[in-house]
């Protein structure tokens, strides 16, 4: 329920309202723990994938470079923040938006990096960059192409995203891929961790409110962070070592791991920046009709998604992954009433001031593998509840069923087995593996070239017995 302490409700629902500062501080910085495992998250994946992070010979130096990705994503959310909320021309919404590290290019990060350790890093950042930039052009016309992206193709898509991830949250809870095939690895200890932070995390959602429930995860690992202290499977000794060896301060490097370009990683975050500037688009509009009761104008769509391309884009020069809005953060206006953008960003500077200190990388290092598992499994559940949502809004007539059939089929069927197309030449077979680009065609076409009279029942006959006619799509039972 919006407080009134704060201010009057016209001044609530004014994005240029500032509150007194003894208030906005506390606001703002909410806003940073509602998603500050969600922004490291992505970089502490990728990190995995590619040989650099948890359980790998990095180990010995305090994993360098993913401390250094997970600075960068909460310095570059900081600033791509303050592109939306301070603006900079036409970039930005200047409204109450949080930018983050998305979670929606992972599964196109992922198979460019596999394995290959930092040398991977050159070809994902000029992804990165020209991405942001094909990004931000989006902007000019996305109001044109929303047509093509209704909720049949993003909710399939955001479901996708969440169910390439969950394989990586149980690798994670049972010890990480480098623990595979090794005995400790789906060890009870490791589960017992994992599972401190599930209980946790919804006990917090379900039974506590404010921000209790708000920062549900972030306090779930915490606990399960204490927990793995207690077993044993951290030591105080190792949480020091970790902060001695990082620095107080340190500045981002451009270009630090070089730029390449490849292909494979262009296509992919450019056909991917299309998802993001839908949820992007969704996520202004939610704001302003559930925070100042009106529409969403064009402008400040076109902003939010310019911001979100810049800020994408300049992230990838310095090693920041793809930034796009926080939809949870969203919901955080809901509860407060407080529509103002200043006080995001009070909450955009404390991301700034965390990336400038790498002590802060150093100790999100020292959580253990398994306690992390524990978040990303609630995380990457909500992600494919939330595209479960979207898809609550198609009409399910015999038309969608199939196009989303086809499209679930075979984008599911590449992520579950990529050695099925290990013959396509390198760069479509990284395309196709994702399993995101090929549903997401697939269903965008589908979509545009099929008639909409395709939902005349119909009588199929097999082996000579007569099957019940199909209702919306299934064979009736």
């Amino acid at each position: 329920m919006p407080d009134n302490s704060i201010g009057t409700p016209e001044q609530l629902r004014d994005p240029d309202y500032m509150p007194a500062l003894h208030q906005a501080i506390p606001l703002g910085i909410q806003h940073v723990l509602a998603m500050f495992v969600s922004n490291v998250t992505p970089a502490i994946i990728i990190a995995g994938a590619a040989g650099f992070g948890f359980g790998s010979d990095a180990g010995a130096q305090g994993f360098p470079d993913m401390t250094y990705l997970i600075q960068m994503s909460m310095l570059f959310a900081g600033i791509a923040t303050l592109f939306q909320t301070i603006g900079l021309g036409p970039v930005g919404a200047r409204l109450h938006i949080v930018q983050g590290t998305s979670f929606a290019f992972i599964p196109i990060m992922i198979p460019l990096v596999a394995g290959k350790g930092v040398e991977a890093l050159p070809a994902l950042f000029g992804g990165v960059i020209i991405g942001g930039l094909f990004h931000t052009l989006i902007g000019t016309f996305i109001g044109r192409v929303r047509f093509a992206l209704p909720p049949l193709v993003t909710g399939l898509v955001v479901m996708l995203i969440g169910l390439a991830l969950i394989k990586v949250g149980i690798q994670y809870a049972a010890g990480g891929v480098p623990a595979i095939n090794q005995p400790e690895y789906g060890s009870l200890l490791n589960w017992s961790a994992a599972l401190v932070v599930i209980f946790v995390t919804l006990g917090l959602k379900f039974y506590a409110r404010g921000m209790l429930a708000v920062s549900a995860v972030v306090i779930g690992i915490i606990a399960g962070y204490l927990y793995a202290l207690g077993m044993g499977m951290i030591t105080l000794d190792g949480i020091a070592a970790s902060w001695n060896r990082a620095a107080v301060i340190s500045f981002p490097m451009p270009f630090k791991y070089g730029f390449e370009l490849s292909i494979a990683a262009v296509v992919g975050f450019c056909m991917m920046a299309f998802v993001s500037a839908v949820e992007t688009v969704g996520d202004v509009s939610a704001i302003t009709k559930g925070g100042a009761g009106r529409e969403a104008t064009t402008a400040e769509i076109t902003g939010a998604t310019y911001a979100d391309g810049v800020g994408t884009a300049v992230a990838g020069v310095f090693g920041g992954l793809p930034n796009t809005s926080f939809s949870q953060n969203v919901g955080l206006i809901a509860m407060t009433g407080v529509m103002s953008r200043h006080v995001v960003t009070i909450g955009a500077i404390f991301l700034i001031v965390c990336g400038l200190v790498p002590k802060v990388g150093a100790v999100i290092n020292t959580v253990p593998i398994e306690v992390l598992g524990g978040g990303v499994i609630v995380m990457f559940g909500m992600v494919v509840a939330s595209g479960v949502s979207m898809l609550s809004d198609v009409d399910w007539n015999r038309r969608n069923m199939v196009i989303f059939a086809i499209s679930l089929s075979i984008g599911l069927g590449l992520q579950l087995d990529p050695l099925s197309v290990q013959y396509l030449p390198d760069t479509i077979r990284v395309l196709a593996t994702s399993g995101l680009l090929p549903a997401a065609v697939i269903a965008i076409v589908l979509n545009l070239i099929l008639p909409e009279d395709l939902n005349a029942p119909v009588k199929t006959e097999v082996s000579g017995a007569a099957v019940k006619p199909m209702k919306d799509g299934l064979p009736g039972v």
